[in-house]
């Protein structure tokens, strides 16, 4: 002869459980039974306890096994109504805090509502484009922006020289040791080479 009574409705989209009379280690088994068969269909659960006189530590034993089930299948279990008497064998056993309770199955159902999480589907990461670098005017540019070799410099910061001219530049009479030089090349390559000099040339 069982000692609790319990009885099953639909309610806003979850399933109440009502439980009365007395649960305690003799009926604690086969509430728990039932509170997993019931996430297995439904694991939105809401136990209406105001019918409940009584309840034991195996009791709320069983009601934390239900819970656990109704979590596994991606619900919860709440509590709603409770006595005092039973509210008072919850905080004794530190397990209200674990449980998520309201004064009535309207409040709860309410809550489970507000409470509800909301899948949001995961995006691919877009590929990160990092921005150009920008050499403002008159900053020497090292070429290494545009994939060009850096150039080497003989000073941190020094400007490399300017290119030289391959075009001679005209000789005067300053380059006089330069220009002897030349000419005893030359005679020494030819002999018979006659090598005229600017301003140096036949009084005659």
């Amino acid at each position: 002869m069982f000692s609790v009574e319990l009885s099953t409705r639909e309610w806003d989209g979850h399933v109440v459980v009502a439980l009365g009379g007395e649960l305690d280690l003799a009926d604690a088994a086969d509430v728990a039974a039932e509170l997993a068969t019931v996430a297995a269909r439904e694991p939105e659960i809401i136990v209406d306890l105001a019918a409940l006189e009584f309840i034991d530590s195996s009791g709320v034993a069983a009601l934390a096994h239900g819970r656990t089930h109704a979590r596994h299948a991606g619900g919860d279990l709440l509590l709603a109504a409770p006595r005092q008497p039973v509210l008072r064998v919850l905080a004794v056993t530190r397990l209200v805090d674990d449980f998520s309770v309201h004064a009535s199955v309207e409040e709860a159902a309410a809550s489970a509502r507000r409470s509800r999480r909301v899948v949001v589907p995961l995006r691919r990461p877009r590929r990160t484009r990092w921005p150009h670098t920008i050499v403002p005017s008159g900053t020497p540019s090292s070429g290494a922006e545009h994939g060009s070799p850096r150039q080497p410099t003989g000073e941190a910061g020094a400007s490399p020289p300017p290119p030289r001219s391959r075009t001679a530049e005209p000789m005067t009479v300053k380059d006089g040791p330069a220009l002897v030089s030349a000419a005893r090349n030359a005679a020494r390559r030819d002999p018979a080479t006659v090598v005229p000099f600017p301003g140096c040339g036949d009084d005659r």
